[in-house]
């Protein structure tokens, strides 16, 4: 399928620049531009592509300027990145859709499933479990007993939820997430630990995003919570009773311990670590690798454990880097003080 320079900035609401006949039939990074490919330009580091990328259209922020004409067709928008993320949207949506029940699929005769779905082979669904209109479940993918997938979802091979957990509309599990697994509950005793049942379930609303080998665990009661919109990433631990808010986004390896509350409009860095029974306010930016002991208010951009400003934590790094030459130069100091205590 071919898109014209044309067709596509009267898409996303860009002016043309150069030719508006120039088609594009696919999309390459600016770097590694190829005739027919379309591109994008948002950080200026790579400026310096743009006058050698040999795709046929770039997408550029109209805040970025130029110092020599180019070859390729621009279309100017007011961003790039949002732009392209908005055409790549386009381009998914356009391809085929699988539909069909593999004969190699386990279903329930108890379980119901709505139209236009899709089962692949040795997926396999639960007593009582319910598939929404129009989602896909990919092979080797467990939908456990009694749970709910809305519709539009897509789960990807080898994924598991776990019984009773609730999905919402327009959910992507990517492959080897688990959803619903026991929370990490034990109670020692004098000879060995206890374990806790986990009687509670996951709850995941509307539109949200998990990665791949992503573990959300159900609740010892009650509900493990991700709210709407919530977009997290490859290798990300949620423990029991944990409640993400609204459109927060995590990056890999962050790890949530239990019963803790995390608000909307949150993004967290890799390998961000929150203790337990903590409260985090709604847009809390918190850089990679912090950790988080205690409650954090809300509206700020933190880095570090305990987090701080981001100012004085690379002020406080600086700082640290010289500790062994401080060391050194005040047992230097205490020397000299002794000599002179010694007079």
């Amino acid at each position: 399928m071919e898109f014209t320079a044309k067709q596509i900035a009267s898409y996303i609401g860009g002016k043309v620049e150069g030719d508006d006949n120039a088609t594009v039939n696919t999309f390459a990074k600016i770097e590694e531009g190829k005739a027919g490919a379309i591109s994008f330009l948002s950080n200026p580091k790579y400026i310096h592509y743009i006058y050698d990328t040999e795709s046929s259209i770039v997408l550029i922020d109209n805040s970025m300027e130029l110092d020599k004409p180019v070859k390729a067709t621009l279309i100017r928008v007011d961003n790039a990145y949002e732009c392209v993320a908005k055409l790549l949207q386009l381009y998914e949506s356009a391809k085929p859709k699988k539909k069909g029940i593999d004969p190699l699929a386990s279903i329930s005769p108890s379980a119901t499933v709505g139209n236009d779905v899709y089962i692949g082979a040795f997926a396999c669904i639960g007593d009582g479990a319910t598939i929404g209109d129009g989602t896909q479940i990919y092979p080797h993918a467990v939908v456990g007993d009694g749970v709910t997938v809305g519709s539009g979802c897509i789960i990807y091979p080898n994924v598991t939820i776990y019984q009773g957990c609730q999905l919402g509309n327009n959910v992507v599990v990517h492959a080897g997430a688990v959803i619903g697994a026991d929370g990490f509950g034990f109670a020692p005793n004098t000879e060995c630990y206890d374990k806790i049942p986990q009687i509670g379930i996951v709850a995941i609303e509307d539109n949200v995003e998990i990665g791949a080998n992503t573990c959300i665990d159900r609740s010892t009661m009650g509900s493990t919570v991700i709210r709407k919109g919530v977009k997290l990433d490859n290798l990300i631990q949620v423990a029991h009773n944990v409640e993400i808010g609204e459109n927060t986004v995590m990056s890999a390896q962050v790890g949530i311990a239990g019963s803790t509350k995390v608000g909307a409009w949150c993004m967290f860095g890799g390998q961000v670590g929150l203790a337990g029974h903590i409260h985090i306010g709604d847009k809390t930016f918190l850089g990679a690798q912090s950790g988080g002991p205690g409650n954090i208010k809300g509206n700020q951009t933190l880095i570090g454990t305990p987090p701080m400003e981001p100012k004085a934590y690379f002020k406080s790094q600086a700082i640290f880097r010289k500790l062994p030459e401080l060391y050194k130069e005040i047992n230097e100091l205490k020397k000299q003080v002794d000599e002179l205590k010694n007079k």
